[in-house]
């Protein structure tokens, strides 16, 4: 990473995480306001981490440089469009915050991986991959990347692993039937998907963070 990502503990010696990564051109500040929302102390301290993206060219954007998981090669996806180079250097990257969470403690049963757009794809992907259970998958205005990969790569250990996802009605970057193919191709799969929509366009709103606050309780519960 570029930058350490900002980290906010709600107590001393967390034993629980919640890994948290923005959308294109954004940081981790972004979601600083709403991991100050939540309401969390049921389940003991908790560790939220905020990374930062690395700066790289965004073809869509006339190649210039921001923050971003992975390069967007043309709006509304479809496997040609996918840079997978990007998704998987990424992925290696969010490997590397769920190790030094355990590092320093914390079970990987007692992480949760959440995204907003491009950190909802870099959730979803890493995930789902992942070698060790983790306690839930958060996806809020995303997608499923590298889709037709997934049923070959995804990891046994997070089959049960309890999914949220979230999606505004009235989106115009990422439109409600990617991300309603998204949660079909993940129940087809077998997974446990806890779905939201809201009358939202591109963003995050209240009930959204309400809803959030209680699945969290739910998975990271001891």
């Amino acid at each position: 990473m570029e930058n350490r990502p900002i980290e906010i503990e709600t107590g001393a010696n967390p034993q629980a995480s919640v890994i948290v990564l923005h959308g294109l051109g954004a940081s981790g500040d972004d979601f600083v306001p709403v991991c100050e929302q939540l309401e969390l102390d049921a389940v003991g301290p908790v560790r939220h981490v905020l990374p930062h993206a690395p700066m790289r060219p965004v073809t869509i954007n006339n190649g210039y440089v921001m923050p971003a998981w992975y390069d967007i090669l043309a709006l509304g996806g479809g496997a040609a469009a996918e840079d997978a180079a990007g998704l998987r250097a990424s992925q290696a990257l969010v490997e590397g915050l769920i190790a030094r969470e355990v590092a320093r403690g914390v079970s990987p049963s007692r992480i949760v991986l959440a995204g907003f757009s491009q950190g909802c794809a870099m959730a979803l992907l890493t995930g789902l991959r992942h070698g060790e259970r983790l306690a839930g998958i958060v996806g809020l205005s995303g997608y499923l990347p590298l889709a037709d990969t997934t049923p070959t790569e995804r990891s046994a250990a997070n089959q049960a692993t309890p999914i949220f996802l979230a999606h505004g009605r009235f989106d115009p970057m990422i439109v409600l039937p990617r991300a309603v193919a998204t949660r079909d191709t993940l129940r087809a799969l077998g997974y446990s998907v806890q779905w939201h929509e809201y009358p939202m366009e591109h963003s995050v709103c209240l009930p959204e963070i309400a809803d959030l606050q209680q699945f969290l309780l739910q998975v990271l519960a001891r």
